[in-house]
């Protein structure tokens, strides 16, 4: 079963939408304008109410706090920040598939000694197995018996 089935859905986690953007604002350290700004050009989409207020995640304040970063102490501009999301999000993406095919192959793998084992426990046993013989230096003389002439 998919452990995000069994997870008790009150359980709050990095991706529970649980802070207003004036709360958002204050543990990023921005402003709710700029909170907003951001939302619009898609740096960070916070989940949505039903009546469309914002709703931040753990997740989406860390996200914040990095867009900052990158903006203030790297001086990228916003299209860069928008682009380096993107790729990052993407190598997250491709590196959970990577983990995915890599058990997959595991559990192939797996399969395929044991489907190997199988087919060596069915093996006749009054077969023997032929094992390549060096070749010896004597020398066999075969003689073949005189027949009878009265036969």
């Amino acid at each position: 079963m998919d452990p995000r089935m069994r997870r008790n859905p009150y359980q709050l986690t990095d991706e529970s939408p649980v802070y207003v953007i004036s709360v958002a604002a204050q543990l990023s350290g921005l402003h709710p304008q700029t909170l907003r700004q951001y939302d619009r050009l898609g740096l960070v989409s916070p989940d949505r109410t039903a009546g469309r207020g914002r709703r931040y995640s753990a997740r989406d304040i860390q996200l914040l706090r990095q867009v900052q970063q990158l903006s203030q102490d790297e001086g990228i501009n916003l299209a860069g920040i928008k682009r380096i999301i993107e790729l990052e999000n993407q190598v997250t993406a491709l590196q959970q598939r990577v983990a995915e095919l890599s058990a997959a192959v595991d559990g192939a793998a797996a399969a395929l000694q044991q489907r190997e084992a199988q087919v060596h426990a069915s093996y006749r046993r009054d077969l023997v197995r032929y094992e390549d013989v060096q070749q010896a230096s004597a020398l066999v003389v075969w003689r073949p018996k005189p027949k009878r002439a009265a036969e």
